[in-house]
């Protein structure tokens, strides 16, 4: 199987997460699996999309910052259009939820967004992840536990559609989705919004849930 990874270089880089890092070891953690993996800018992925069956976006909002008004070209935004309209996997982590902002079909398929002054996340620490269990609709974290990583909480996301939430965390008694699944066309779509930092990646319940959420997006589970 083929995965490119769209990471957070330029205008979809930012001050807190160390996109270059993470990447490499979302690779790796992939490679485990069986992907055959490429790493490169957002914009530039969008255009190298054919025979690849899962794209994973690990990048950040492209309207922060003094490269906010650029615009991705044309033919980046055509790519992502033709490789959902044919059944790309997709899987989105972290910060991917505020990104692509300059791409019509990216929130809509992902199922979820970034409001600007409205979501908002407490200081990462450590969070126990729920791992829920789906009697019917799809289920690929099944047999996977719950499991305590450090990262941060995303609260307040604007959810566009319907999904199969698959894990939660929890803030003051309320719980919040972790990682949802939806189809979308054609498109399997997995969303983790855990991956903060290498630390994130370094809980093994973190490491297998992206692995079966990526195996489930590009059609291997």
């Amino acid at each position: 199987m083929r995965a490119r990874i769209a990471s957070g270089r330029g205008r979809y880089s930012d001050p807190w997460h160390p996109y270059e890092l993470t990447s490499t070891r979302l690779a790796d953690i992939l490679a485990e699996t069986g992907f055959e993996i490429a790493v490169d800018g957002v914009d530039e992925t969008m255009t190298r999309l054919d025979g690849v069956d899962l794209l994973l976006v690990d990048a950040g909002d492209p309207w922060r910052g003094a490269q906010a008004e650029a615009l991705p070209a044309e033919a980046s935004v055509d790519g992502l259009d033709r490789a959902l309209e044919r059944g790309i996997g997709v899987l989105a982590l972290h910060a991917a939820v505020s990104s692509l902002r300059d791409y019509p079909a990216w929130a809509p398929a992902t199922g979820a967004m970034w409001i600007p002054g409205l979501s908002w996340h407490p200081p990462a620490g450590t969070t126990t992840v729920h791992v829920l269990a789906s009697p019917a609709g799809p289920d690929p974290l099944a047999g996977l536990s719950d499991f305590d990583v450090v990262d941060e909480r995303y609260l307040r996301l604007q959810r566009l559609g319907r999904s199969t939430v698959v894990a939660e965390f929890a803030h003051d008694g309320v719980r919040y989705p972790a990682a949802w699944v939806r189809t979308h066309g054609r498109s399997r779509i997995a969303v983790d919004v855990l991956g903060h930092g290498l630390p994130s990646y370094a809980a093994p319940g973190h490491r297998t849930l992206v692995q079966r959420l990526a195996r489930w997006a590009a059609g291997a589970h």
